[in-house]
Protein backbone atom coordinates (compact mmCIF):
# COMPACT_ATOMS: atom_id res chain seq x y z
CA UNK A 1 0.00 0.00 0.00
CA UNK A 2 1.11 3.53 -0.75
CA UNK A 3 0.22 7.19 0.85
CA UNK A 4 -3.01 7.22 2.74
CA UNK A 5 -3.75 3.61 2.67
CA UNK A 6 -0.55 3.05 4.68
CA UNK A 7 -1.09 5.44 7.18
CA UNK A 8 -4.55 4.52 7.63
CA UNK A 9 -3.46 0.84 7.85
CA UNK A 10 -0.94 1.63 10.39
CA UNK A 11 -3.95 3.74 12.62
CA UNK A 12 -6.46 0.75 12.36
CA UNK A 13 -3.75 -2.03 13.24
CA UNK A 14 -2.98 0.87 16.53
CA UNK A 15 -6.42 0.60 17.11
CA UNK A 16 -6.67 -3.47 16.77
CA UNK A 17 -3.90 -3.57 19.46
CA UNK A 18 -5.52 -1.28 21.60
CA UNK A 19 -8.81 -3.58 21.40
CA UNK A 20 -6.82 -6.79 21.71
CA UNK A 21 -4.98 -5.49 24.58
CA UNK A 22 -7.84 -5.27 26.83
CA UNK A 23 -8.75 -8.53 28.59
CA UNK A 24 -12.60 -8.27 27.85
CA UNK A 25 -12.30 -8.66 24.04
CA UNK A 26 -11.79 -11.90 22.04
CA UNK A 27 -9.19 -11.61 19.56
CA UNK A 28 -10.54 -15.00 17.70
CA UNK A 29 -13.74 -13.68 17.43
CA UNK A 30 -12.69 -10.07 16.49
CA UNK A 31 -10.80 -12.09 13.74
CA UNK A 32 -14.15 -13.88 12.63
CA UNK A 33 -15.91 -10.56 12.45
CA UNK A 34 -13.27 -8.98 10.15
CA UNK A 35 -13.21 -11.97 7.84
CA UNK A 36 -17.06 -11.95 7.57
CA UNK A 37 -16.69 -7.72 6.64
CA UNK A 38 -13.98 -8.58 4.56
CA UNK A 39 -16.04 -11.45 2.72
CA UNK A 40 -18.69 -8.48 1.90
CA UNK A 41 -16.47 -5.66 1.19
CA UNK A 42 -14.95 -7.84 -1.03
CA UNK A 43 -18.14 -9.25 -2.66
CA UNK A 44 -19.83 -5.75 -2.92
CA UNK A 45 -17.72 -3.46 -5.18
CA UNK A 46 -20.46 -0.68 -4.81
CA UNK A 47 -20.16 -0.59 -1.35
CA UNK A 48 -16.48 -0.55 -0.89
CA UNK A 49 -15.94 2.61 -3.33
CA UNK A 50 -18.81 4.27 -1.43
CA UNK A 51 -17.00 3.64 2.03
CA UNK A 52 -13.53 4.98 0.32
CA UNK A 53 -14.98 8.41 -1.33
CA UNK A 54 -13.02 11.15 -0.55
CA UNK A 55 -15.96 12.84 -1.28
CA UNK A 56 -17.77 11.75 1.10
CA UNK A 57 -17.77 12.68 4.67
CA UNK A 58 -15.75 10.40 7.12
CA UNK A 59 -18.67 10.74 9.79
CA UNK A 60 -21.34 9.56 7.18
CA UNK A 61 -19.64 6.86 6.19
CA UNK A 62 -18.83 5.53 9.93
CA UNK A 63 -22.55 5.68 10.30
CA UNK A 64 -23.34 3.56 6.60
CA UNK A 65 -20.95 1.00 8.51
CA UNK A 66 -22.87 1.44 11.80
CA UNK A 67 -26.49 0.69 10.15
CA UNK A 68 -24.96 -2.26 8.02
CA UNK A 69 -22.51 -4.20 10.22
CA UNK A 70 -23.70 -3.37 13.30
CA UNK A 71 -26.26 -5.83 14.37
CA UNK A 72 -24.13 -8.35 13.17
CA UNK A 73 -21.31 -7.89 14.81
CA UNK A 74 -19.75 -6.69 17.66
CA UNK A 75 -19.32 -3.13 18.94
CA UNK A 76 -15.15 -3.34 19.00
CA UNK A 77 -15.65 -4.86 15.30
CA UNK A 78 -18.31 -2.27 14.10
CA UNK A 79 -16.40 0.59 15.88
CA UNK A 80 -13.37 -0.39 14.16
CA UNK A 81 -14.54 -0.51 10.98
CA UNK A 82 -15.83 2.44 11.67
CA UNK A 83 -12.86 4.06 12.17
CA UNK A 84 -11.22 2.72 8.73
CA UNK A 85 -13.83 3.76 7.19
CA UNK A 86 -13.12 7.53 8.41
CA UNK A 87 -9.97 7.12 7.13
CA UNK A 88 -8.73 8.13 3.46
CA UNK A 89 -7.56 5.30 1.17
CA UNK A 90 -5.83 5.31 -2.05
CA UNK A 91 -8.28 3.22 -3.72
CA UNK A 92 -10.77 1.10 -2.78
CA UNK A 93 -9.08 -2.81 -2.98
CA UNK A 94 -7.25 -1.39 -0.35
CA UNK A 95 -9.76 -1.06 2.71
CA UNK A 96 -10.71 -5.07 1.77
CA UNK A 97 -6.91 -5.92 1.78
CA UNK A 98 -6.64 -3.58 5.22
CA UNK A 99 -9.49 -5.77 6.69
CA UNK A 100 -7.92 -9.15 5.50
CA UNK A 101 -4.85 -8.37 7.28
CA UNK A 102 -6.38 -7.12 10.51
CA UNK A 103 -8.32 -10.45 10.54
CA UNK A 104 -4.90 -12.35 10.26
CA UNK A 105 -3.69 -10.14 12.54
CA UNK A 106 -6.38 -10.82 15.46
CA UNK A 107 -6.26 -14.65 15.31
CA UNK A 108 -2.19 -14.30 15.36
CA UNK A 109 -2.87 -12.04 18.47
CA UNK A 110 -4.76 -15.30 20.23
CA UNK A 111 -2.20 -17.29 19.60
CA UNK A 112 0.17 -14.87 21.35
CA UNK A 113 -2.44 -14.16 24.17
CA UNK A 114 -2.36 -18.51 24.49
CA UNK A 115 1.21 -18.54 24.14
CA UNK A 116 1.45 -20.34 20.98
CA UNK A 117 2.64 -18.04 18.77
CA UNK A 118 5.88 -19.70 17.64
CA UNK A 119 4.10 -23.36 17.54
CA UNK A 120 1.86 -21.16 14.90
CA UNK A 121 4.38 -19.55 12.84
CA UNK A 122 6.28 -22.84 12.59
CA UNK A 123 3.35 -24.74 11.61
CA UNK A 124 2.94 -22.34 9.11
CA UNK A 125 5.99 -22.70 8.21
CA UNK A 126 5.88 -26.90 7.61
CA UNK A 127 2.63 -26.58 5.77
CA UNK A 128 4.11 -24.76 3.27
CA UNK A 129 7.08 -27.13 2.95
CA UNK A 130 4.12 -29.30 2.49
CA UNK A 131 2.53 -27.82 -0.61
CA UNK A 132 5.30 -26.95 -2.34
CA UNK A 133 6.36 -30.69 -2.54
CA UNK A 134 2.92 -32.36 -3.14
CA UNK A 135 1.21 -31.05 -6.30
CA UNK A 136 -1.54 -33.33 -5.78
CA UNK A 137 -2.58 -31.75 -2.37
CA UNK A 138 -1.44 -28.24 -3.58
CA UNK A 139 -4.25 -28.75 -6.66
CA UNK A 140 -6.90 -29.82 -4.49
CA UNK A 141 -6.77 -27.07 -1.96
CA UNK A 142 -6.36 -24.80 -5.22
CA UNK A 143 -8.81 -26.06 -7.67
CA UNK A 144 -11.79 -23.26 -8.41
CA UNK A 145 -14.34 -25.98 -9.36
CA UNK A 146 -14.36 -27.46 -5.90
CA UNK A 147 -16.16 -25.40 -3.21
CA UNK A 148 -14.87 -24.16 0.33
CA UNK A 149 -16.59 -26.29 2.34
CA UNK A 150 -15.02 -29.14 0.67
CA UNK A 151 -11.72 -27.40 0.88
CA UNK A 152 -12.02 -26.41 4.75
CA UNK A 153 -12.67 -30.30 5.40
CA UNK A 154 -9.79 -31.42 3.49
CA UNK A 155 -7.67 -29.09 5.63
CA UNK A 156 -9.22 -30.21 8.93
CA UNK A 157 -8.44 -33.62 7.93
CA UNK A 158 -5.10 -32.65 7.32
CA UNK A 159 -4.56 -30.74 10.36
CA UNK A 160 -7.63 -31.27 13.24
CA UNK A 161 -6.15 -32.17 16.16
CA UNK A 162 -2.08 -31.75 14.59
CA UNK A 163 -1.79 -28.15 14.48
CA UNK A 164 -2.93 -25.34 16.39
CA UNK A 165 -6.56 -23.70 16.01
CA UNK A 166 -5.02 -20.47 14.73
CA UNK A 167 -3.20 -22.18 12.02
CA UNK A 168 -6.47 -24.35 11.04
CA UNK A 169 -8.24 -21.34 10.80
CA UNK A 170 -5.80 -19.19 9.32
CA UNK A 171 -5.19 -21.50 6.32
CA UNK A 172 -8.42 -22.20 5.89
CA UNK A 173 -9.07 -18.52 5.48
CA UNK A 174 -6.80 -18.50 2.78
CA UNK A 175 -7.53 -21.60 1.19
CA UNK A 176 -12.01 -20.43 0.70
CA UNK A 177 -10.73 -16.94 -0.03
CA UNK A 178 -7.42 -16.54 -1.86
CA UNK A 179 -8.79 -13.30 -3.04
CA UNK A 180 -6.12 -13.58 -6.29
CA UNK A 181 -3.21 -14.83 -4.36
CA UNK A 182 -1.60 -17.90 -4.74
CA UNK A 183 -1.42 -20.30 -1.92
CA UNK A 184 2.36 -20.29 -1.48
CA UNK A 185 2.34 -16.27 -1.53
CA UNK A 186 -0.07 -16.26 1.36
CA UNK A 187 0.90 -18.32 3.57
CA UNK A 188 4.51 -15.91 3.35
CA UNK A 189 2.28 -12.84 4.20
CA UNK A 190 1.08 -14.84 7.45
CA UNK A 191 4.45 -15.92 8.52
CA UNK A 192 5.78 -12.51 8.10
CA UNK A 193 2.80 -10.99 9.85
CA UNK A 194 3.52 -13.82 13.30
CA UNK A 195 7.20 -12.48 12.81
CA UNK A 196 6.01 -8.67 12.96
CA UNK A 197 4.08 -9.96 16.35
CA UNK A 198 7.43 -10.66 18.27
CA UNK A 199 9.27 -7.92 15.93
CA UNK A 200 11.01 -10.52 14.37
CA UNK A 201 12.58 -11.26 11.31
CA UNK A 202 12.01 -14.27 9.09
CA UNK A 203 15.08 -16.46 7.94
CA UNK A 204 14.26 -19.05 5.62
CA UNK A 205 17.52 -21.50 6.27
CA UNK A 206 18.06 -24.47 4.44
CA UNK A 207 21.06 -26.71 5.30
CA UNK A 208 22.64 -29.87 3.47
CA UNK A 209 22.03 -31.70 7.22
CA UNK A 210 20.17 -30.64 9.71
CA UNK A 211 22.02 -27.97 12.51
CA UNK A 212 22.77 -28.17 15.87
CA UNK A 213 21.10 -26.37 18.72
CA UNK A 214 24.38 -24.59 18.56
CA UNK A 215 24.64 -23.86 15.22
CA UNK A 216 20.92 -22.41 15.34
CA UNK A 217 21.61 -20.11 18.59
CA UNK A 218 25.16 -18.61 16.77
CA UNK A 219 23.39 -18.31 13.11
CA UNK A 220 20.41 -16.47 15.23
CA UNK A 221 22.60 -14.37 17.26
CA UNK A 222 24.90 -13.87 13.89
CA UNK A 223 22.02 -12.70 12.20
CA UNK A 224 19.91 -10.75 14.50
CA UNK A 225 23.19 -8.38 14.77
CA UNK A 226 23.32 -8.23 10.96
CA UNK A 227 19.89 -6.70 10.80
CA UNK A 228 19.52 -5.42 14.08
CA UNK A 229 16.21 -7.49 14.85
CA UNK A 230 15.09 -10.20 16.49
CA UNK A 231 15.48 -13.09 13.68
CA UNK A 232 13.11 -16.57 13.81
CA UNK A 233 14.19 -19.11 12.06
CA UNK A 234 12.38 -21.40 9.71
CA UNK A 235 14.71 -24.18 9.64
CA UNK A 236 14.94 -26.86 6.72
CA UNK A 237 16.67 -29.83 5.26
CA UNK A 238 18.06 -30.77 1.82
CA UNK A 239 21.05 -32.52 0.81
CA UNK A 240 21.28 -31.03 -2.80
CA UNK A 241 21.87 -27.50 -1.06
CA UNK A 242 25.19 -26.05 -2.65
CA UNK A 243 27.72 -25.03 0.23
CA UNK A 244 25.86 -26.44 2.66
CA UNK A 245 23.42 -23.71 3.87
CA UNK A 246 21.17 -21.33 2.56
CA UNK A 247 19.69 -18.23 4.46
CA UNK A 248 17.11 -16.62 2.49
CA UNK A 249 15.65 -12.73 4.82
CA UNK A 250 13.20 -10.91 2.35
CA UNK A 251 14.58 -10.21 -0.56
CA UNK A 252 18.15 -11.30 0.46
CA UNK A 253 19.69 -14.51 -0.36
CA UNK A 254 23.32 -15.84 1.39
CA UNK A 255 24.86 -18.87 0.59
CA UNK A 256 27.74 -20.30 0.95
CA UNK A 257 29.15 -22.93 4.44
CA UNK A 258 27.92 -22.26 8.27
CA UNK A 259 31.38 -20.92 9.12
CA UNK A 260 31.77 -18.77 6.20
CA UNK A 261 28.41 -17.10 6.28
CA UNK A 262 29.26 -16.34 10.63
CA UNK A 263 32.48 -15.12 9.97
CA UNK A 264 31.47 -13.10 7.31
CA UNK A 265 28.63 -11.87 9.47
CA UNK A 266 31.18 -11.05 12.44
CA UNK A 267 33.71 -9.10 10.41
CA UNK A 268 30.73 -6.58 8.50
CA UNK A 269 29.69 -6.39 12.49
CA UNK A 270 33.21 -5.22 13.33
CA UNK A 271 33.23 -2.68 9.88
Amino acid sequence: MNGASREALAAARERLDALTDATSADAASLADELAAVTALLDREAGLRRVLTDPAQPGEAKAQLVQRLIGAQVSGSTADLVSGMARSRWSQPRDLVDALEQLADIADLTAAEKRGTLDEVEDELFRFGRIISSSTELRAALTDRTVGGQAKTELLHRLLGGRAKPATERLVARLVTAPRGRSLEAGLESLSKLAAERRDRLVAVVTSAVPLSDRQKQRLGDALAKLYGRRMHLNLDVDPDVIGGIRVQVGDEVINGSLADRLDEAARRMAS
